[in-house]
């Protein structure tokens, strides 16, 4: 039976690996007052009749601290991706020359560091909770091999112990991105 617990404990580590991963890319796109691409990622453009996202019409880079350049591929979508920056309620106001979109990035201001801060720790709690939920499931599979007499109640609980260790390591992994992530806010 250590081979299914095995194979249970690959899954939710993949599982649970998978979740601090996405709180991670959540933490990116958040503004800390230094241009980061990532923070563009959510943009949708209007092209070509459909929505489509900005790195699909256009190649975003950052050749300064605190400046994002946006170069649109086709001349004709310049206007839309101008428009769909301004509208994503980031707070940037792109400057258009041509093809090439220039996005400043203004400093934060207190409130602003301050929402920011909510935000992560918003974000930091819905991975936690994603984590015990991956929890959840693999105990209760542990329950349903033991009740199914695939396990003893001996390698159940030395096995339920393992996966809280599992998500322990997993919460402290997301708890070390907040603390990372709050101290990138509050710099000033």
């Amino acid at each position: 039976m250590a081979q299914d617990f095995a194979t249970l404990k690959n899954d939710l580590q993949h599982k649970m690996d998978s979740t601090v991963e996405v709180v991670k890319k959540e933490f990116s796109g958040l503004r800390t007052g230094r241009a980061s691409i990532q923070l563009l990622d959510p943009i949708m453009v209007d092209a070509y009749g459909s929505k489509m996202p900005l790195n699909q019409v256009a190649s975003v880079s950052t050749p300064e601290a605190r400046l994002i350049s946006v170069s649109v591929w086709d001349k004709g979508l310049a206007k839309s991706v101008e428009k769909a920056i301004r509208e994503a309620n980031l707070g940037l106001n792109p400057v258009s020359d041509g093809t090439l979109i220039r996005v400043p990035i203004p400093p934060l201001t207190a409130e602003r560091r301050a929402e920011l801060t909510k935000i992560a720790h918003k974000y930091a709690e819905q991975g936690r909770v994603a984590v015990r939920n991956i929890r959840r499931d693999g105990n209760e599979t542990l329950k349903k091999l033991e009740k199914d007499h695939k396990i003893s109640q001996d390698e159940h609980h030395k096995y339920a112990d393992e996966v809280q260790k599992l998500t322990d390591a997993m919460v402290a992994k997301i708890d070390d991105a907040l603390k990372h992530k709050e101290q990138e806010i509050t710099q000033v």
